[in-house]
């Protein structure tokens, strides 16, 4: 049996090994290095395959915790939205192929940015943006997702409390910046110098070979009047139009279909009750 003090100074060492793995970063092992042990013993593990073991096992907690973090400061909305969710039967004019190809994220690596457009609301533009967004993510890029009005409301609190600079970056500085859902807020009209805030964001990502993600379901010949400066909207216009995919998605609205659904559902219901 143990002696009381050799026990001590087990739990001594343990928690000086669980410490110094903590100061390394090695959190998964300072938490369940034991049951790792146990399970190398059963196994008759070699001690290069023990090793190997943990430094997979850390390498693949880092990298998880390290996709949490870059979820959680893109910003996304939640619940998160996946691609393979997106019905693609619904909208048979999308080229699931092309969607497909952007999904390997090969467009960042290029520095190309992506158009999706639309006359309607609710065909998927943001689904899709935001699945696409999701994927860089998990793929170790720095994303960052706002809807155009709330990236203008944000920059025009910079501009009169004097930290327009600082804020400026939280959308410069991504790898991928989704701007999502021009056209859905007229707050966007307000003032004519929200369209010179929109492309200095717009240019410095441009000039910077940037990625950029946008949606809206203002036509392009509209867009001048949508944002109140002719000048400033053919200059963004000409930039995001450069090295961008254009994803134009002209079919039914996929809300408008689920709530008819559930409208004869309920109708259904109600019919047999009677």
């Amino acid at each position: 049996m143990m002696s009381s003090k050799n026990k001590s100074y087990g739990k001594e060492q343990a928690e000086a090994f669980a410490e110094n793995c903590r100061y390394l970063g090695l959190k998964l092992l300072a938490e369940e290095y034991q049951q790792m042990i146990n399970r190398a013993n059963e196994s008759s593990l070699g001690y290069y395959d023990f090793i190997n073991n943990i430094v997979q096992t850390e390498a693949a907690a880092k990298k998880q915790r390290r996709i949490e973090t870059l979820i959680k400061n893109s910003r996304l909305p939640q619940p998160l939205k996946m691609l393979a969710d997106f019905d693609f039967d619904f909208q048979p004019s999308l080229d699931r192929r092309l969607i497909m190809d952007l999904a390997t994220l090969g467009f960042i690596e290029r520095n190309e940015s992506i158009l999706f457009t639309s006359k309607a609301n609710g065909v998927g533009k943001s689904h899709i943006a935001r699945s696409l967004a999701l994927l860089a993510c998990q793929h170790d890029y720095k994303t960052y997702y706002t809807t155009c009005s709330d990236l203008i409301n944000d920059l025009n609190a910079g501009v009169y409390e004097k930290t327009l600079a600082k804020r400026m970056r939280k959308y410069t500085s991504p790898d991928l910046l989704v701007i999502d859902e021009m056209g859905h807020d007229r707050l966007e009209l307000q003032v004519v110098k929200e369209a010179h805030l929109l492309f200095k964001i717009i240019d410095q990502r441009y000039n910077d070979n940037k990625s950029l993600i946008f949606t809206t379901n203002v036509e392009e010949p509209d867009w001048a009047e949508f944002l109140g400066d002719p000048i400033t909207t053919s200059a963004i216009l000409d930039r995001i139009f450069h090295h961008s995919v254009i994803v134009r998605i002209d079919g039914p609205s996929y809300r408008m279909y689920q709530s008819e659904q559930l409208q004869k559902k309920y109708t259904s219901k109600k019919q047999e009750a009677k």
